[in-house]
């Protein structure tokens, strides 16, 4: 069993194309309020929208009596590729924004698309098996902006979590926040100049039948230093079916997850706050348990 969080350096993602978008990125988050305002929802089908802590509040909240956690970030949410297809829904200010945007999602796509290729070949797929539908739902995209907050003991950025799909590409830049899970202990993955971090979500686990295991991450705070990560999240098509490669499953190795549409595993997947734990077991081929033993009559 693998976990698999990567920092990726020579990737062919350009450093200018990166820092091209983060900059502007950062000028919209610099905007007056007023004029962030228009794009403001909490409508996860936007194709564009910007909001604040974290998608799954609503979701915690019904599960418990306590007060919904708040998190330290103000987030865009936007569909990123293809890119003529959601460009008109993106801002048209700061100028830099669009253009910067285009550049950047086609240049991770291609990144994408290799690793998933190595990641088949490595696997002993064939390099082509995750394209197609199972990586043809389109690419989102989060970009977090995390402000200094005056006490970081007292919330985090981010809710630990694992990603849903095969794979996300992250550029952290160059202030520390992002944080995995190993071995039970938060290990700070700090940033290394020009990388980017690929990290293998929820898909990945399943169809690997447990070889590769999704991380679980979260953000933390600082109190004296803004952090800016880009997220770029390539989705499968929700009516795609999601179970173990045949190739990784056999007499010795049962497959471990039932099959399932990706759309069902959305669904699944808010209803518990993105807990790993949870969600998994909810798709989790469980063995049937040893039979006690017979009462006497």
């Amino acid at each position: 069993l693998q976990t698999i969080k990567l920092q990726v350096v020579n990737h062919g993602v350009g450093e200018d194309v990166v820092t091209g978008f983060r900059s502007a990125a950062a000028e919209f988050f610099a905007m007056p309020a007023e004029e962030k305002l228009p794009y403001h929802s909490g409508d996860l089908s936007k194709p564009f929208r910007v909001d604040t802590s974290t998608a799954y509040i609503d979701d915690v909240d019904h599960r418990s009596s306590l007060p919904p956690p708040r998190y330290w970030r103000d987030y865009l949410q936007l569909q990123c590729f293809p890119s003529d297809r959601f460009a008109p829904d993106w801002p048209a200010k700061p100028e830099a924004f669009r253009g910067s945007l285009a550049a950047y999602a086609g240049a991770v796509q291609q990144l994408a698309a290799t690793v998933l290729g190595l990641v088949a070949e490595g696997l002993g797929l064939d390099e082509s098996f995750f394209r197609g539908e199972l990586s043809g739902g389109g690419t989102m995209m989060n970009v977090n902006w995390y402000p200094p907050c005056p006490d970081p003991s007292l919330t985090l950025g981010l809710l630990p979590h694992c990603d849903r799909p095969f794979l996300t590409v992250l550029s952290q830049g160059d202030v520390s926040g992002l944080q995995a899970r190993h071995r039970g202990r938060w290990i700070t993955v700090h940033p290394v100049p020009n990388a980017l971090v690929i990290n293998l979500g929820h898909m990945m686990e399943i169809v690997t039948n447990g070889l590769l295991h999704s991380v679980e991450h979260r953000a933390v705070t600082n109190s004296s230093t803004a952090r800016l990560s880009v997220v770029s999240v390539i989705m499968p098509e929700m009516e795609s079916r999601i179970e173990p490669a045949a190739a990784l499953v056999s007499e010795e190795e049962p497959p471990k997850f039932r099959p399932f549409l990706f759309r069902e595993f959305n669904q699944a997947y808010a209803d518990v706050a993105a807990n790993q734990e949870d969600v998994l077991h909810h798709f989790r081929i469980h063995p049937n348990p040893m039979p006690g033993p017979l009462e006497s009559p």
